[in-house]
């Protein structure tokens, strides 16, 4: 039998705070780790829907007219390529729409997942400009060389997660677009590139080799399509989420902290109510290293005890958050109109290992008083 493991078994840790402490540390790291996976997921999914991962676009791209279009059997490769997911054809188009009396400025876009024929789905943000709901006509404007009209119907309301009134996007149906410009079923504004989830983190290496396939594949008489990754495109946007990853590797070390030091003060605590008992396991011939072992070992149980308890309570939280949507914010200064939460088990798990080891290795500190009783003193002064 191990001697360390039996003593400490027989041990007890009076610290309800120091447990508190080691819950609340762990509630916040897990809701921070949950909500800042969740902004990365939304916001992720919000720009794919606008442009893909990597954008094949036309040197001469010009939302007004229909002059430079980019042949989509040109990009089949990219089907054979292990990085790429899938490729979407859309077709963009500036537009004005009105309302009534109200008028606004948009960007059309044709994707084959559109509405059906003349329907659209419109961001809530230009609805409530324009006082839309679904079933309500949208008449639109598209100036060229002549102005062509059309008069849509909206199908569906979408939130709005880019910023600002020059990312208001109307989804259309691929055909629609592709009769307004005057182009065949190959002719396109832009493709596409959704990648794999394992090479979203590297968008620009994965740029770079379709870039190099497309010079290998276009006829020398056609321009070259350029690419451009979401990065690059929205590079504030991912400079924000940066940031959030930032933080919550900063909230990860700061709670680590302050639960090992509250741990730190528990164990202390415990070791001078138990100085007699440390005495007297040297006088019978214990090492100074397993004698730590024995109060390393309560110590442990009760930081994986606060452990369980503060992920039981997280989980719970961000369930209840990811169904119901509880917690709202404004969608002006954080782009959601809610917290947005992602339970990532093995991520959530690996900031809890992280933690754990984190705190452990703080509490060696106090551990080395062990070395400083002399049993000679504390076991005649019992």
């Amino acid at each position: 039998m191990n001697p360390a493991r039996f003593i400490s078994e027989r041990l007890k840790f009076q610290g309800g705070i120091a447990t508190v402490s080691v819950a609340i540390s762990f509630l916040v790291i897990i809701i921070a780790v949950a909500v800042t996976a969740g902004f990365r997921t939304e916001m992720k999914k919000g720009i794919t829907a606008i442009s893909g991962d990597i954008q094949l676009t036309s040197p001469d791209m010009n939302y007004m007219s229909e002059d430079s279009p980019v042949l989509l059997s040109r990009t089949d490769f990219a089907d054979s390529l292990p990085e790429v997911r899938d490729r979407i054809p859309a077709v963009y188009r500036a537009g004005i729409v009105k309302s009534g009396e109200n008028i606004h400025g948009v960007l059309f876009k044709g994707t084959p997942d559109g509405p059906d024929s003349l329907g659209v789905r419109i961001p809530d943000r230009l609805a409530k400009m324009l006082g839309l709901k679904p079933g309500d006509r949208l008449l639109s404007y598209f100036i060229g060389e002549k102005v062509k009209v059309r008069n849509f119907t909206v199908r569906e309301i979408y939130p709005t997660v880019i910023p600002g009134d020059n990312n208001l996007i109307v989804f259309a149906g691929l055909e629609d677009m592709q009769r307004l410009n005057g182009w065949s079923a190959d002719e396109v504004s832009a493709v596409e590139v959704r990648l794999n989830s394992a090479t979203i983190g590297n968008m620009e290496l994965a740029s770079l080799n379709i870039s190099t396939r497309l010079l290998a594949t276009v006829p020398e008489d056609e321009d070259v399509p350029l690419a451009t990754t979401a990065a690059r495109k929205f590079n504030t946007i991912f400079s924000w989420l940066d940031l959030l990853d930032l933080n919550a590797v900063l909230i990860l070390v700061l709670m680590t902290i302050v639960a090992g030091f509250n741990m730190i003060s528990g164990l202390l605590i415990m070791l001078f109510r138990n100085i007699s008992t440390i005495g007297l396991l040297k006088a019978l011939g214990m090492k100074d290293k397993k004698i730590s072992e024995v109060f390393l070992r309560v110590a442990s149980n009760v930081v994986l005890k606060g452990m369980l308890i503060g992920n039981l309570i997280g989980f719970g939280i961000c369930a209840i958050q990811s169904t119901t949507h509880l917690l709202k914010l404004n969608p002006e200064n954080y782009f959601l109109s809610y917290v947005p939460v992602q339970l990532n088990v093995p991520l959530i798990l690996a900031a809890d290992l992280l933690a754990y080891l984190l705190i452990m290795a703080l509490l060696l500190i106090p551990a080395l008083f062990v070395s400083r009783v002399d049993p000679a003193k504390t076991v005649r002064a019992q």
